[in-house]
């Protein structure tokens, strides 16, 4: 089945030129032009995999829509792609701040912005990889890399695409402080210049999702976070 991708933006030519380039490429769209209609229309089954959203909407903010859309159930664990005209870091801050999976800057190449869709997508699916790795249990926790699946206490639990890869790379450097700037540049492959809450924001969503297994993830205050090195049998 293809992918659905909800394309929101107020430009009616840039919605359309993303419509017919995805469609051509094999996916499924849907479109809104405002952020009112954004939510009704994510909220129709099946959701979207992925949103492409606009950053500046006539009624309600991207990073709002972005944040409501986390904020449900049904659409907490789609991919969110910001689309904006402004270039500014803390736009990017904001827009990774509020849950947004990656940041793309107006005018972009459309081929380009589908490579990266792909690459999105491919992290959050349980499409097997070429080369397969051993799955890690620690505790309560059970983590696939090979199809990006993730259990706590036998429920799988479905998480974001960058979700994922946090938890991944903590739970391999357990025992090693890793620093919200080391964490940013290797998970996020964003090197911040200004003072971010994202990586608390990732962090705080994440533990709500492991349940018992957040614990795992300790706070180490002034520096970051760290993955236990052992847990108690």
């Amino acid at each position: 089945m293809s992918a659905l991708v909800l394309i929101v933006d107020d430009e009616p030519d840039i919605t359309a030129t993303l419509e017919f380039n995805l469609e051509r490429e094999g996916f499924s769209t849907r479109t809104a032009h405002n952020g009112a209609d954004a939510l009704e229309q994510a909220s129709l089954v099946p959701h979207p995999d992925i949103v492409l959203l606009d950053l500046m909407l006539p009624d309600i903010s991207g990073t709002e829509v972005c944040r409501k859309l986390r904020a449900n159930d049904a659409t907490k664990n789609a991919a969110i792609v910001m689309l904006t005209a402004r270039g500014e870091v803390i736009d990017r801050v904001v827009g990774f701040e509020v849950g947004a999976d990656d940041f793309v800057v107006k005018p972009f190449s459309v081929r380009e912005l589908i490579l990266r869709m792909r690459a999105i997508l491919r992290r959050g699916t349980n499409e097997p990889e070429t080369n397969t790795e051993e799955t890690i249990e620690f505790g309560v926790l059970k983590l696939d890399p090979s199809s990006h699946r993730i259990w706590v206490a036998g429920e799988e639990i479905k998480l974001t695409a960058l979700e994922f890869r946090l938890v991944r790379t903590l739970l391999e450097r357990k025992g090693r402080v890793q620093t919200r700037e080391t964490l940013l540049i290797d998970v996020w492959e964003y090197e911040a210049t200004v003072t971010t809450r994202t990586v608390d924001t990732h962090v705080r969503r994440l533990r709500q999702k492991l349940g018992a297994a957040g614990d795992y993830i300790e706070t180490i205050r002034g520096v970051g976070y760290r993955f236990l090195e052992h847990v108690d049998s």
